[in-house]
């Protein structure tokens, strides 16, 4: 049984969804110089951002998700960084192909009427 997900760690440029397991682990550890048996779970995307890849790894191995839009995208985050990391609530709305960050984005404090 796949273990809960806490902790996604989502690598923002696109990859090749050809790579596998270990493909993407060691895409992990060169890019990111984690450990993909550190107990987190690494989400990669393809370039037009309508397939994604997950590897968590649950103490005795690893397993590779898939998950494939049938209509529209995922909304992936654009930072500067090769990662970041999403709470398993944002997690779950990326997934469904909901715009998260748009949900949990904060009130803007400079805005006046």
């Amino acid at each position: 049984m796949m273990p809960p997900i806490l902790q996604v760690w989502v690598v923002v440029e696109p990859v090749d969804m050809r790579l596998g397991m270990d493909g993407l682990s060691q895409r992990i550890q060169a890019t990111l110089g984690r450990s993909p048996c550190d107990g987190s779970a690494y989400a990669f995307r393809n370039r037009r951002g309508t397939r994604l890849k997950l590897l968590v790894w649950d103490g005795t191995g690893v397993w590779l998700c898939q998950r494939r839009l049938h209509e529209g995208s995922f909304i992936w985050p654009r930072a500067a960084e090769a990662t970041c990391t999403l709470t398993s609530e944002q997690w779950q709305w990326l997934v469904s192909g909901v715009d998260w960050q748009r949900l949990s984005a904060p009130p803007p404090t400079h805005w006046r009427v």
